[in-house]
């Protein structure tokens, strides 16, 4: 049995997260629908991480075992055929057996798209989250600086998925300005459900005045949710890149 790995990105618009889910669209469905038509049987396909409903993928890990002998070389042609246009399989190739999207990375880095300007954009709908009073990216970026290294996560985020721990280490949260468009890229060893997009909620916060970016280390010591910034909408946030230290290169895609 080969165990195959997947790299793909996609627009998540019209989907309700990675995971599959009863009566509702989802990625995972979506290929696992598509590669059984190619391989002939039906698999199951092991994503890196879950991510949220209408949450995008620049790029995004992907593991399936088959019997099948196409080689990975035409598997993404074949695989795009039977995919709608909004998920596109970029590389296959064979991994060993122990190779396991979600277990075997070590790192991930999200981007959070805001568009900063006083009238509206149709082409970022969906893409990034429209704001429309200007923000500090420099107090932007002393309130990110805050969440870098190893804390308790659990003020910013959600109920969902029960975890072990609420612990996590932060590796860098850089905020970038280009004209309107301001980028927020964090990079951790894992992510909570709902912690990228509570963190930037927060940093906005640290913007507009309500919370004062010192104030940050003293939220995530509380564990208490509502002392922290929102979960802004999740239209905005991007998986762009990867880390594996398990036969698998850095996966790094195009800039934002």
């Amino acid at each position: 049995m080969r165990n195959i790995a997947l790299f793909l990105t996609y627009l998540g618009t019209a989907y309700h997260g990675w995971q599959m889910q009863k009566n509702l669209p989802t990625v995972q469905e979506t290929m696992e629908k598509a590669i059984a038509k190619v391989v002939g049987h039906s698999v199951h396909v092991t994503g890196c991480g879950r991510t949220d409903a209408g949450v995008h993928a620049k790029c995004y890990v992907a593991n399936f075992r088959t019997r099948s002998t196409i080689p990975c070389d035409r598997l993404p042609y074949a695989l795009n055929t039977h995919l709608p246009p909004d998920i596109v399989v970029t590389k296959a190739f064979d991994v060993h057996e122990n190779f396991n999207a979600i277990c075997s990375c070590q790192r991930k880095e999200y981007t959070y798209l805001i568009y900063n300007s006083r009238l509206k954009d149709p082409f970022y709908v969906n893409r990034a989250w429209f704001y429309p009073k200007h923000l500090d990216e420099r107090i932007m970026q002393e309130a990110a600086s805050a969440f870098v290294g190893t804390h308790d996560f659990a003020a910013v985020r959600s109920v969902g998925t029960d975890v072990k721990s609420t612990v996590r280490t932060v590796y860098y949260y850089n905020v970038e300005r280009e004209g309107d468009l301001l980028r927020l890229r964090v990079c951790a060893n894992g992510f909570l459900y709902n912690m990228a997009r509570a963190m930037a909620g927060t940093v906005v916060y640290a913007a507009e005045g309500k919370i004062l970016p010192a104030e940050i280390g003293t939220i995530l010591d509380s564990g208490n949710r509502t002392a922290a910034g929102p979960t802004v909408p999740a239209g905005g946030l991007y998986m762009t890149h990867l880390w594996y230290d398990d036969g698998v290169e850095k996966f790094e895609c195009a800039p934002l």
